[in-house]
């Protein structure tokens, strides 16, 4: 596995945890299961949109 490669799983990982802190917050503030699920997706693919642009930044820097 490359390195590009791995740190696309890192960035996998650390969106997923943000989007599963994220829904769990808001289901502690009191949203419906629904709507915390719905939080926690657009946490994840807000966090991933990110990473990936991040990692495409750097990736275009290092050559």
């Amino acid at each position: 596995m490359t390195l590009m490669g791995l740190a696309l799983v890192v960035a996998v990982v650390f969106a997923a945890l943000i989007g599963v802190l994220a829904g769990l917050l808001a289901r502690l503030d009191g949203a419906a299961p629904y709507a915390a699920l719905l939080r926690a997706g657009a946490a994840f693919g807000g966090a991933f949109t990110v990473l990936v642009a991040v990692l495409a930044l750097v990736a275009g820097v290092l050559g």
